[in-house]
């Protein structure tokens, strides 16, 4: 099956024509919108994965369309504060927010009670694109391989850290231990940023990342890489095995990040604002930018994402139940 973000890749060229040709009332709002800054919320703290391709994005616009973007960083449960206070926003234009896996697609299945409801209360504005996990540990630990740390995890308590409740890395987590057969401490954060703290500092051992959150500190020998959750080994981590061929079956997994904004926000500006994101995720520079952090880049229309989205909650939903994990 071709993933959903792999040939929207061949379509974009033509998508995107098709928006920037768009009606008189595309037009009209081009010339008129923004006439004010758009908030644009981040679900996380500064310093992970989620943050960093948010800012790519919100520099590009100011940059080539001298927009006034500002950056609300609102981390906490998995994600849902920042994605209900986009929810809640008056749909205007003037907020969109920088969704992800967990908030769009996972809490809905995990949490017994949710604030707002990702299918409705939201709606897309273009996939951003797609990123695998990698299970890191800090470079000082003595964990050379992937058996080594089960072997350690089955003779002392370890402890992994994940970017919060309901978070892939959360889920891929506790799938993963029921899988290996260890009792490993499930440890919290609001963001990848406080969590790649601790792991550095040696107050959690393991974390199963989004690449762009880990990818440079691989790269600076400071993380060491035991494994991803791709189907096939990644160009930028060669040497680093999957759990697929580490003797777990079915561990393909990745985050989605996606650009949503309010429910009834005038469709009009969701077409501006998607033309706007696909043209800016085409640039030499942030194409550059994002192959670095392994990931795949997106782009394509609303009513593709939302068919991806619904596609994904489905996947999530299956998952939640095996796993058995859940969130009062």
């Amino acid at each position: 099956m071709i993933r959903f973000h792999a040939y929207i890749r061949t379509l974009a060229p033509l998508l995107l024509m098709a928006l920037t040709a768009g009606t008189g009332s595309v037009d009209a709002v081009a010339q008129t919108y923004p006439a004010k800054a758009i908030r644009f919320i981040v679900p996380s703290p500064p310093g992970g994965g989620t943050d960093g391709l948010t800012r790519l994005l919100a520099n590009k616009l100011t940059e080539s369309l001298r927009w006034e973007i500002v950056l609300d960083n609102r981390p906490g449960a998995g994600g849902n504060i920042g994605m209900d206070l986009a929810a809640k926003a008056e749909p205007d234009g003037y907020t969109i927010v920088m969704g992800e896996s967990s908030n769009l697609t996972i809490n809905p299945a995990l949490y017994k009670s949710m604030p707002f409801d990702p299918a409705k209360d939201v709606v897309p504005v273009v996939l951003v694109g797609t990123v695998p996990l990698v299970l890191v540990v800090a470079s000082t630990q003595p964990f050379d391989s992937l058996q080594s740390l089960i072997t350690a995890a089955k003779s002392r308590q370890l402890a992994f850290a994940s970017s919060g409740n309901g978070t892939v890395g959360h889920l891929v987590g506790e799938m993963w231990k029921r899988a290996a057969g260890v009792d490993v401490l499930h440890v919290p954060y609001k963001g990848a940023g406080p969590v790649m703290t601790d792991l550095l500092g040696g107050r959690v051992d393991l974390h199963f990342a989004s690449l762009p959150a880990a990818a440079a500190l691989v790269k600076g020998g400071k993380l060491r890489a035991l494994a991803v959750t791709s189907a096939k080994r990644l160009p930028s981590m060669p040497d680093v095995p999957t759990l697929i061929e580490s003797g777990y079956p079915g561990f393909d997994y990745h985050v989605l990040y996606g650009v949503m904004a309010p429910a009834r926000t005038p469709a009009p500006m969701i077409a501006q604002l998607n033309a706007e994101f696909n043209r800016a995720m085409q640039a030499p520079d942030i194409r550059a930018s994002f192959a670095e952090r392994g990931v795949d880049i997106g782009g394509g229309t609303p009513d593709q994402f939302g068919a991806f989205l619904d596609a994904e909650r489905a996947k999530w939903s299956r998952a939640v139940r095996a796993s058995g994990a859940t969130v009062d």
